[in-house]
């Protein structure tokens, strides 16, 4: 259940949260949790039980020596209860500590090549010892709570024996409360010790309930029952529409995030039908990826989108995501192989033709022969053992393979030839029928076999084609000079080579 909890929070939730303090949660508080139940049930019987025989036995013998011998056995459970404060409190400091920490040794990790390039592998190391000594502190101080009061407890519910040895001594000389021989002194002795031992491993499990209540705590909001999903069904072909789009980034206090001249898109409208690739560009931080990610709903916007007449805002994510392919502008791809990369599990008949069908279309497939295990490869954590080409292009692969009505690629040309290039948007063009394309790219040379052209500048957008923005003469025409002329540049400079 938590499981499911963490994997569905949004992602303005993650990235309130770091990655380490999510591990915590979901590792070590967890243990704690598991730890405290079963010290309880255990406990229960192993304690509880045998303390109730021990005291029957006593009482037996002696019940007012008992009564008195066992008033500070008590005392412990009473002392320990109190102290559940300071147990708390420590132990959130170190679990909130660890959370750091594991964030830092995340950070490490990833970011290992750019700190080690960058000369400051000595300045990450500084930082992450301090994570480590402050974690180490308030680790021992939790730990200290928990256990160094174990002798404390054991000795408050030994002191009884000072009145079994006094009173219990009587009992043989037969002026006590009983008659005792040796043999019974000895026995109630036996007993009793017994007895106060089991008592102070009451009072330490105090110590282990209120740990996991902190851990409980921490992990009960996200202890929702969350149905298990329908395979999400893949919408038919529709008419796709954005009616004065705008959008600006929530802040933290969940508004806009800014006034109506922070706004990131203003007023976009345009109409896309299947069939059509519609590509989108403009000048560096103009809001392109931020276009296409509005479409999935992450976040809320302002105007209208509608995909064959429903509005995006009102559908739920399941219905959503039968209606969007995504790929983004970072590739995201997983420690598996290149198989497991494009199918994500999805088995079946047609699967192996489908996923060299989609290799071959983002001009991956001989790369991919060529390896020693072709496509039951792995590739590394992040794609680690791939160029940056070919990581776009399997995360482009991915996208063709679990093909929608509406596609979303930001810049699927990212580290490519321009031959590469060329025949992965002719197989865009061929995808295309039956189906709309969101082409984000700053490579304007394919925009001439798109149907539409958004052009974003300042956050507002002009819709036209591209012939139309050339022959205008505006930036559009400027960007796309440049860039060919650098192109042709190229060109020459290759075949002189």
């Amino acid at each position: 259940v938590l499981y499911r909890n963490l994997v569905h929070k949004s992602k303005k939730e993650l990235e309130q949260e770091s990655e380490g303090a999510l591990m915590t949660r979901a590792i070590q508080d967890v243990d704690a949790c598991v730890e405290g139940m079963r010290k309880f049930t255990t406990e229960v019987f192993d304690t509880g039980v045998v303390m109730i025989a021990y005291l029957t036995m006593l009482l037996w013998y002696d019940w007012r020596l008992t009564l008195l011998a066992c008033l500070f056995s008590p005392i412990a459970c009473y002392l320990a209860e109190k102290l559940k404060k300071a147990v708390s409190e420590s132990t959130a400091a170190a679990r909130e500590s660890a959370g750091r920490l594991s964030g830092a040794t995340l950070d490490r990790v990833d970011n290992a090549l750019t700190y080690r390039i960058f000369g400051r592998e000595e300045n990450r190391n500084q930082a992450y010892e301090k994570f480590l000594t402050d974690y180490e502190r308030k680790a021992v101080r939790a730990n200290l709570w928990e256990n160094a009061m174990q002798p404390v407890y054991r000795i408050i519910s030994m002191t009884g024996v000072i009145f079994i040895l006094w009173f219990g001594a009587k009992n043989v000389l037969g002026s006590g409360w009983s008659v005792w021989n040796i043999a019974v002194f000895t026995t109630y002795l036996s007993c009793f010790t017994k007895l106060a031992v089991k008592a102070s491993k009451t009072a330490k499990l105090f110590n282990a309930v209120h740990k996991a209540r902190v851990s409980w705590k921490r992990i009960r909001p996200l202890m929702k029952e969350i149905p298990e999903e329908e395979k999400r069904p893949v919408q038919p072909a529709g008419v796709l529409e954005a009616e004065s789009l705008s959008f600006s980034y929530p802040d933290s206090n969940g508004g806009s995030g800014c006034e109506d001249g922070g706004r990131i898109l203003k007023d976009i409208s345009f109409t896309a039908r299947p069939g059509e690739i519609i590509g989108i560009t403009g000048p560096v931080a103009c809001g392109k990826t931020t276009l296409g990610r509005v479409f999935l709903c992450e976040n809320p916007y302002e105007g209208s989108i509608r995909f064959d007449g429903q509005e995006l805002a009102a559908a739920d994510d399941r219905e959503r995501g039968g209606f969007f392919g995504y790929m983004g502008h970072q590739p995201e791809l997983m420690s598996g192989t290149i198989r497991e990369n494009i199918c994500l599990g999805e088995t079946g008949n047609g699967q192996e033709e489908r996923l060299w069908e989609c290799l071959r279309d983002v001009c991956m497939d001989r790369e991919t022969e060529a390896m020693a295990q072709g496509a039951d490869t792995r590739i590394g954590n992040g794609g680690a053992q791939l160029s940056g080409g070919q990581q776009a292009r399997i995360a482009l692969a991915r996208t063709l393979f679990h093909s929608r009505p509406v596609l979303i690629l930001d810049d699927p040309f990212s580290a490519v030839d321009r031959k590469t290039e060329k025949a992965i948007m002719t197989a865009l063009r061929r995808r295309a029928e039956g189906r709309i394309i969101l082409l984000i790219s700053h490579r304007l040379e394919n925009f001439a076999q798109t149907d539409q052209v958004i052009w974003l500048e300042n956050g507002k957008a002009e819709v036209s084609t591209h012939q139309a923005l050339l022959e205008k003469r505006g930036e559009y025409f400027r960007l796309y000079t440049a860039l060919r002329t650098g192109t042709d540049k190229e060109k020459r400079e290759e075949r002189r080579a």
